[in-house]
């Protein structure tokens, strides 16, 4: 099955049919680094690692001395979702970017994603996104709540101008809370030392041998 794949560096337009078409929640993030699963000259996957949206949750992962080094695995996309092929391309694109690297990457667990793939990559287990809220419009619920904020990006007081605008149809609704899960990818010796800077409780399954 391996010998019919392989994985290389995509561009940021080749993402998009995936991540606009297929990835439930329609919206491009920041996009510093992709990769396509390839299968008999057919694209058939894709993941996406950015910068974090949130300066306090690049900050927050290991200290602010660390928020260089953090990256979001923030879409991962299947064009027919067949065994194996979110564990390879997850494995396969984390021995490809450039290292020393601490990953972060969420399961929205309104979706029912536990986050499995996640842990048969090795990656360490650390609790639940804090509760938040997000902006919503009434009849809009389908809109990520991000891109309603982003329909007035850049005005000062996004809130009173959509409040405005919507009324009592503007609302704040709570976000679905995610399962956290982090990868620290270097050296040896960075890895033992990043792991001992995780401000996240986590559970013991992560192994400093793995090799990404």
């Amino acid at each position: 099955m391996k010998e019919e794949y392989k994985i290389q560096p995509i561009s940021r337009n080749e993402c998009l049919p995936f991540i606009i078409d297929i990835h439930y929640a329609k919206r491009v993030p920041s996009i510093s680094f992709a990769y396509g699963l390839i299968c008999k000259n057919e694209l058939v996957g894709i993941i996406t690692f950015g910068t974090p949206a949130s300066s306090p949750l690049r900050n927050g992962i290991a200290g602010k001395e660390n928020a260089k080094y953090i990256l979001e695995l923030n879409r991962l996309c299947l064009k027919y979702n067949k065994k194996n092929e979110a564990s390879m391309l997850i494995g396969g694109s984390l021995k490809m970017l450039p290292k020393p690297k601490i990953i972060i990457s969420f399961s929205d667990i309104s979706q029912g994603h536990e986050g499995i793939v996640y842990k048969a990559t090795n990656f360490m287990y650390c609790g639940l996104s804090a509760k938040r809220t997000d902006w919503a419009v009434k009849g809009k619920e389908h809109l990520h709540g991000q891109t309603i904020a982003d329909e007035f990006r850049g005005v000062k007081n996004r809130a009173k101008a959509m409040r405005d605008k919507y009324g009592n149809d503007f609302y704040l609704k709570p976000r679905s809370r995610k399962h956290r899960y982090i990868k620290i990818i270097g050296s040896k010796s960075f890895r033992r030392e990043k792991l001992k800077q995780i401000k996240y409780e986590n559970n013991k399954t992560y192994t400093i041998n793995d090799r990404c």
